[in-house]
């Protein structure tokens, strides 16, 4: 039977699976209840499970049985993220979350649900396959780098040897019509940077701001200051997005206060202007502060860099995708995405691709629906099914692909 067809019939398991994460959200690296139901969903099933030391990952190995075991075979490796944020529901759903607080906002438990109906498809499927299968159920995507924590404890040499290829998939809420799939050979998706400043003032009374030093004047000037830069320092064609999320200062109208704070995200599209930003922004804070006769505490935080797609893996996941659900389902970007995602740790190991699709629900605007990490984003169950089917035929056609290619090829 086709692998779509059996996905299908999995569909309501899968919808129930994601009921059951998305109204027991869990954030970070530690996600008991959801550990214990991605093993409740791969009990039974063949599979050698190891779990996290230090966060609650699930790594399972399926070997395939159509050729023996040894040294060289091929292996695969996909990967689901599992955790959610902490934002507040506002969808109205009936599986909404219990938790307050939090909310899977990023459809983090549907990539979830479609890795363990592969599971099912592909342990279906043994006896097909030669050579082996590592999933990698991951906790702490959004900002906790869990992907890291689980390459350092072995996910990608899981099988006895390092993995081949590696596949991943996130659900968006919106961009794309219904159903679609969407992929982009090289950077896909951007670095992410955060900033973190504190100017450092002498607190006084608002009315005579001349006996003290003002920390509010000079964090305002660089706020503006950092936008200025992007646009005068940077190539527009090579683009970054700076943004300031935290402007925080004093606690009374008539107190001139003794720090202020700033918070930012920085975006990249290319590891040249990612460490240009990195020593142009004290620079620039630096000098304004030393006009102001202050000092300024800086840092400047590494998180994930970008997401680089292999171009043959991605024309791998294309021709699967077309050959599972028609070229129609199919959108390749012209321009990446100004997301990030610690997925890009794996795919600076190994060779792979990241593969996007669109949870948009039925009949609405994917050009206006709320974008994921909204409190009102929605994904239908309906991809659930096809996720599933694409994740096992990934695993399936490129194990099968390096299994048949001469050994200097495969090695």
């Amino acid at each position: 039977m086709p692998i779509a067809t059996d996905a299908r019939e999995l569909q309501p398991d899968l919808a129930r699976f994601r009921h059951s994460m998305h109204q027991e959200p869990e954030i970070g690296l530690d996600l008991p209840r959801t550990q214990e139901k991605v093993l409740q969903a791969l009990d039974g099933l063949p599979y050698e499970i190891t779990l996290g030391k230090d966060t609650t990952s699930v790594t399972a190995v399926l070997r395939g049985t159509r050729t023996p075991a040894s040294a060289d075979r091929p292996a695969v490796l996909l990967r689901a993220d599992m955790d959610g944020l902490p934002v507040q529901e506002k969808t109205g759903v009936d599986y909404t979350s219990r938790i307050d607080g939090a909310m899977h906002a990023c459809g983090h438990d549907l990539h979830t649900a479609m890795l363990t109906g592969a599971a099912t498809l592909l342990a279906e499927r043994r006896h097909q396959l030669a050579g082996d299968v590592v999933l990698m159920f991951q906790p702490g995507e959004e900002g906790f780098d869990g992907a890291s924590y689980m390459i350092r404890e072995g996910v990608l040499d899981a099988p006895g040897r390092r993995v081949d290829a590696a596949y991943g998939m996130h659900v968006f809420s919106a961009l794309e019509p219904h159903g679609t799939f969407c992929t982009k050979p090289g950077v896909m998706l951007s670095s992410s940077d955060g900033l973190v400043v504190t100017v450092l003032g002498a607190g006084g009374h608002g009315s005579a701001p001349h006996s003290a030093k003002d920390p509010v004047t000079a964090a305002a000037e660089m706020v503006t200051a950092l936008q200025v830069m992007v646009t005068r320092q940077f190539n527009m064609f090579d683009p970054v997005v700076l943004s300031v999320g935290v402007l925080q200062a004093g606690t009374k109208r008539n107190v001139i206060p003794e720090t202020a704070r700033i918070e930012a995200t920085i975006r990249t599209f290319s590891e040249a202007s990612r460490q240009k930003m990195m020593a142009a922004i004290p620079q620039l804070l630096r000098g304004i502060a030393s006009a102001h006769g202050l000092e300024v505490d800086v840092e400047y935080l590494e998180e994930y860099p970008l997401t680089i797609t292999d171009e043959d893996e991605t024309h791998t996941a294309e021709n699967v995708i077309a050959g599972l659900f028609g070229e129609s389902r199919l959108s390749r970007w012209a321009t990446p995405l100004s997301g990030s995602e610690d997925f890009s740790r794996v795919l600076a190991e190994v060779p792979g691709t990241f593969v996007g699709l669109s949870a948009v629900p039925r009949g609405t605007d994917h050009a206006t629906s709320p974008f994921n990490h909204s409190p009102y984003a929605s994904f239908d169950d309906g991809v659930l099914a096809d996720g599933a089917a694409l994740y096992a035929e990934l695993a399936i056609a490129r194990i099968a692909a390096l299994a048949a290619a001469p050994p200097s090829a495969a090695s």
